[in-house]
């Protein structure tokens, strides 16, 4: 099957990054270019500035923020799975990690937000993307460019715990009033902080610590193909033949 490729679209990225490149290549800003999608990424005490004039400027015209999100970076491009030979094995172990040393994370750059803008006027797409520090994850809003930003910058709070300076109700979205920590980080456990329960004699749900033990699961594949075929026919109950 061919694959169909808009060529008025492409064209119309390449120029985007070109444009983005000269116009605020001299601010620090890194525009990237790869499979038709055009990504510039800003110092973030830069964004505000950056971004009304990619909404503001004919030439961009973005007028639209349709999603916004958190990124963690930390172990980026690390497996918990040792899956290189689970193909020819049938089934893959989960690592020791007590018997890994933990890779360094870059504290300056663990944490991004990421936004996705459209500019219907000129039918182009952009992702933004800001880093903001392990010790100060703290961004600008851009809830005064984009009102649309108001509920995904909550989101990006609740899940990643960033920070929005100016962002006028700064509160949890998705995870309950007394959660605790941050779901989407790397480093929060599988089975959370705390667990909850009902206790009759309380008459109310109350909060505990977590008694569920953390443990490396191991994942078991059962393949259906020919290296399987004949050890399966031997198997078989002749009676059933």
């Amino acid at each position: 099957m061919t694959r169909f490729i808009d060529t008025g679209l492409a064209r119309r990225q390449k120029v985007l990054a070109e444009e983005l490149a000269q116009e605020f290549g001299e601010q620090g800003c890194k525009i990237k270019y790869e499979f038709g999608e055009v990504t510039i990424e800003i110092p973030k005490d830069r964004l505000i500035g950056v971004a009304v004039r990619l909404r503001d400027d004919p030439d961009f015209h973005f007028e639209l923020l349709i999603d916004a999100c958190g990124v963690d970076y930390s172990d980026y491009g690390k497996s918990e799975w040792a899956t290189g030979e689970a193909s020819f094995t049938g089934f893959g172990r989960g690592v020791e990690m007590d018997k890994q040393v933990p890779p360094e994370a870059d504290g300056e750059q663990r944490f991004a937000v990421v936004y996705h803008l459209l500019s219907i006027a000129n039918n182009t797409r952009l992702r933004m993307r800001v880093f903001v520090s392990e010790d100060e994850p703290i961004v600008d809003s851009v809830t005064s460019i984009w009102v649309s930003a108001e509920w995904y910058e909550r989101e990006a709070f609740d899940l990643f715990g960033i920070l929005f300076n100016g962002h006028q109700d700064l509160r949890r979205i998705l995870t309950d009033y007394g959660f605790v920590g941050h779901p989407f980080r790397k480093d929060f456990p599988l089975e959370g902080h705390v667990e909850m329960r009902y206790d009759a004699e309380k008459s109310r749900v109350v909060y505990e610590p977590v008694s569920i033990q953390s443990r490396t699961l191991v994942p078991k594949v059962i393949r259906n193909d020919n290296r399987y075929q004949g050890s399966a026919k031997q198997s078989q109950d002749p009676a059933d033949a």
